[in-house]
């Protein structure tokens, strides 16, 4: 089984930046692709970004293109998100994820984490 871990997060004020990071453990060789999940109060948890272990394939959801950057360290295991010009509404808890085949990318065969915070203020 893969074991996810967010670290990052936090407040910022409306046009910052901020970058979160997740490294995987476990059976990561299992993992095709990992990426981010985020939910707001009262709201669905959404897809953010999305990158593949091998090659340069990143996806994104509408909202945060041309804001977002995924990236990611294979050798670290580790998933990051540079978040620029932050918006109130990209607060919510993000979640990262790891997808095991390009069919079901925007689903996550791990167990999700505790996810972590950020608050955009306005």
């Amino acid at each position: 089984q893969v074991q996810l871990g967010e670290s990052g997060g936090g407040l910022v004020q409306a046009g910052g930046s901020l970058g979160l990071s997740c490294r995987a453990s476990g059976r990561t060789f299992s993992s095709y692709a990992m990426g981010w999940f985020r939910q707001a109060p009262g709201k669905e948890r959404e897809f953010v970004a999305a990158i593949i272990w091998s090659g340069s394939n990143t996806y994104y959801a509408d909202s945060v293109k041309g804001r977002f950057t995924i990236s990611r360290d294979n050798a670290k295991n580790t998933v990051y998100l540079q978040m620029g010009s932050l918006k109130p509404e990209d607060t919510a808890v993000y979640y990262c994820y790891a997808a095991d085949s390009y069919s079901k990318l925007y689903n996550s065969f791990a167990p999700w984490g505790q996810g972590t915070q950020v608050t955009v203020s306005s």
